[in-house]
């Protein structure tokens, strides 16, 4: 018996590690008894919560917990307790070892005769004779006919059985070890082994999505990485590629060539952007920009310098190395070949032509040096104003490349609404987007690791204002046109509350949550008389409400007192704690408020017209501000908002937005979103423009704001703008008119 148990514990040794497993297993039952309590307290369940916690107090299985069960089978051997321990043993005999193949049949008999082994023995050591020979009087019927145990009867009677040969290496330390880990290690693999309901199994799927989405964000990263190097490589080789042989070397034609350009400059005198290089080497444009500075003269500059017509042949360049000129002459043929004549033949008509223009020079070199309309100086004028675009173009392409913040790894597209956005806004975990147009309906949709659509939803009313909540960040507030505020769970895709304002201000502008999560604040307007929803706002401002909501009780707090008088409340934000809101009004209006007074700290007039979006900085020592006047202004907040700078937008970066179509078709949008948004650090800002968002440094002093890259994308004006900083690669969002949001991922350049 001695040996079976070593070969069970070998055996068990070997599949040790499944006890992990088995570990992940019982979490996962616990795991899910929790859930399911939470269930039941959540449906109102509250009896059948109390069978549930019953049954579960009683579980002999102990939630497949295999230290349980074993330190319950201790517990009936240190209380000796037979009946309990054979109760206990048959219960898991039906329901567990009965179901194994008939193979295990003889593992199971050797444990169960092992365990009672280990009830004797620990009877005899505690010198409980009484409880020996109990067990010997209640199992006798069942143990006879058994040959392992033949030799057992006679332990009652030995005085000191742990000196026997028979018995005393079951007294051994050793022994009951071995089979204490023989018992355990079975059980292990046996609950594993079985089958699980699908639903144990959620923890574990839960966390091998979270592996593969982790792995697929790294593995995209890396992509990102590497067609960005591999972009920056192109850029650098169609920037600085080599030019080919006949166009580095324009410098040393021979005679026959050069008097060519000479001919060709001086019959063509009315064209003089058209020589004889532009014609047949268009690559020649870009060789002044790739020809090294140096003593040598370009094929113009050598004919314009030509002043005595006697002495010209003589200064002429000396025919070059027979290379350059087999092959400049090789390149030349390809263009005469409709001639048919031979390159002896052509010599002598180019020497004679040749001839013939020089004596003409003098005369036409006088008549056009006092106008200065000499076509050989204008066409140096026009070769160097295109060698100034070909310069700018390539520092934009490439030499920029160095010193850009930023690089666009790629752009998306996600295309699921039909009329103009409104706003777009990432929630605070960087995961999901919300995104509402003009029809009223809410997307709700991921972009990592593939675009997907979450959650829609459709309102009767229509929909002004949207923001993510910021504890938990699956709830969504929804502002309508009708004195509405929904909270929307995007998980369980349904609304949860709807609060209602005052009747007489059913446009809810905006909508900011706190840092905390434990309130909301609120702006309500009255209705807009002057023109509709998609129109330009009245010179008059229009009254409004700033009220505070509670979110747990969902019910409302206080209204805010605004000075001079009711004003409706464009946009609002709060600070990185919540302490602080700024709020941008109708009037032009900047007010500061201190959310642990709940009172207003300051205020100023910050805009000539309209107030569209408003942000903290990222000290939040300043505020930023985009008006109706069209400036984007930076106010410092601790000198009652004296302003540190000014810049001038235009007006596809401020609004009102305009699309115009066929026949005369015009749309037009106030701005409701966000109108610009910051990096990371609070050094570059995103802005709207016609053809998509510009990235601009923000600059200290009067540099004023600088662009420096156009993530472009879109067809229609962009509307709305926001800057994700939660990922390692900053995903910047912008939305237009014709429905369609880009998504861009940037990769920062750190010096």
């Amino acid at each position: 018996m001695i040996g079976s148990l070593s070969l069970i514990g070998h055996w068990t040794e070997d599949i040790f590690t499944t006890y992990n497993n088995t570990l992940i297993m019982s979490s996962a039952v616990e795991r899910t008894d929790d859930l399911l309590r939470e269930y039941l307290m959540y449906r109102g369940f509250t009896s059948t919560l109390k069978h549930l916690d019953a049954e579960i107090k009683a579980d002999k299985e102990k939630g497949f917990r295999v230290d349980k069960i074993i330190d319950q089978l201790q517990h009936f051997i240190q209380t000796f307790d037979l009946v309990g321990l054979r109760d206990y043993w048959n219960y898991l005999d039906r329901r567990l070892f009965s179901r194994l193949e008939d193979v295990y049949r003889p593992t199971v008999s050797k444990l169960r005769t092992s365990l009672y082994r280990f009830y004797i023995i620990h009877t005899v050591q505690m010198k409980n004779s009484e409880k020996t020979q109990e067990f010997f009087q209640k199992l006798s019927l069942e143990l006879q006919g058994q040959a392992e145990w033949r030799d057992w009867f006679v332990l009652p009677f030995i005085p000191a059985p742990e000196q026997n040969p028979t018995f005393s290496p079951y007294f051994s330390r050793q022994w009951a070890d071995t089979f204490l880990v023989s018992l355990h290690n079975f059980l292990s693999v046996l609950f594993q082994c079985m089958p699980q309901p699908v639903l144990l199994s959620f923890d574990a799927e839960v966390q091998r999505i979270t592996c593969v989405q982790e792995e697929n964000e790294q593995l995209r990263q890396m992509l990102f990485a590497l067609q960005g190097e591999s972009r920056l490589k192109k850029d650098e080789e169609m920037v600085h590629h080599k030019l080919p042989p006949y166009v580095q070397h324009m410098d040393r034609l021979g005679d026959t060539e050069l008097d060519l350009v000479y001919s060709q400059r001086n019959v063509n005198v009315t064209t003089p952007s058209r020589n004889f290089f532009s014609t047949f080497l268009p690559q020649a444009r870009r060789a002044p920009g790739k020809t090294p500075p140096g003593p040598q003269s370009s094929p113009t500059q050598a004919s314009m310098g030509r002043k005595d017509p006697s002495a010209q042949p003589l200064k002429v360049k000396d025919p070059p190395a027979p290379k350059d000129s087999k092959m400049v002459t090789v390149s030349m043929a390809t263009t005469e070949t409709a001639t048919g004549h031979s390159r002896q033949r052509r010599h002598q008509d180019r020497e004679k032509e040749r001839k013939e223009l020089l004596s003409k020079l003098p005369a036409q070199s006088l008549e056009k040096k006092p106008d200065g309309s000499d076509p050989d100086s204008q066409t140096e004028a026009l070769t160097d104003q295109t060698d100034s675009t070909n310069q700018l173009r390539v520092c934009d392409v490439g030499g920029a490349g160095a010193e850009q913040p930023f690089i666009k790894l790629s752009q998306e597209e996600y295309g699921e609404h039909h009329s103009s956005i409104m706003h777009c806004r990432v929630d605070c975990s960087g995961r999901r987007v919300a995104s509402l147009d003009v029809d009223g309906v809410v997307k709700v949709w991921a972009f990592n690791p593939i675009m997907q659509t979450k959650a829609t939803i459709m309102s009767k009313s229509p929909l002004l204002s949207l923001e993510w909540a910021a504890k938990p960040d699956r709830l969504l507030l929804l502002g309508s046109g009708v004195g509405t505020v929904r909270l929307y769970d995007t998980d369980a895709k349904k609304s949860l509350y709807e609060m209602s304002v005052d009747e007489a201000y059913p446009r809810i502008l905006s909508l900011a949550c706190s840092p905390s999560g434990t309130s909301f604040v609120c702006s309500a307007a009255a209705p807009s008389h002057s023109a509709p929803e998609s129109d330009t706002r009245g010179s008059a401002p229009i009254s409004g409400q700033l009220l505070l909501w509670d979110t747990k009780t969902v019910k409302q707090q206080l209204q805010f007192a605004l000075e001079p008088g009711p004003v409706a409340i464009n946009c609002t934000a709060f600070n990185h704690n919540g302490n602080l809101l700024v709020t941008g009004a109708a009037d032009g209006m900047i007010r500061l408020f201190d959310m642990q007074r709940y009172e207003s700290a300051l205020s100023w007039k910050a805009h000539d017209g309209e107030v569209y979006s408003v942000e903290f900085s990222y000290d939040e020592n300043t505020v930023f501000s985009i008006g109706e006047d069209g400036k984007f202004a930076q106010w410092n907040i601790h000198r009652c908002g004296l302003k540190q700078s000014e810049y001038l937008l235009s007006q596809d970066a401020v609004g009102p937005f305009v699309l115009s179509g066929y026949s005369g078709y015009k749309q037009v949008q106030v701005p409701r979103g966000r109108l610009f948004a910051f990096d990371s650090e609070g050094q570059h800002v995103l802005t709207c423009s016609s053809a998509g968002g510009i990235i601009h440094r923000l600059n200290k002093g009067d540099v004023g704001l600088e662009s420096v890259l156009s993530l472009g994308g879109h067809k229609a004006p962009v509307v709305t703008v926001d800057w994700c900083t939660a990922m390692d690669c900053g995903t910047c969002l912008t939305a237009s008119m014709d429905g369609k949001i880009k998504l861009s991922t940037l990769l920062a350049q750190k010096p």
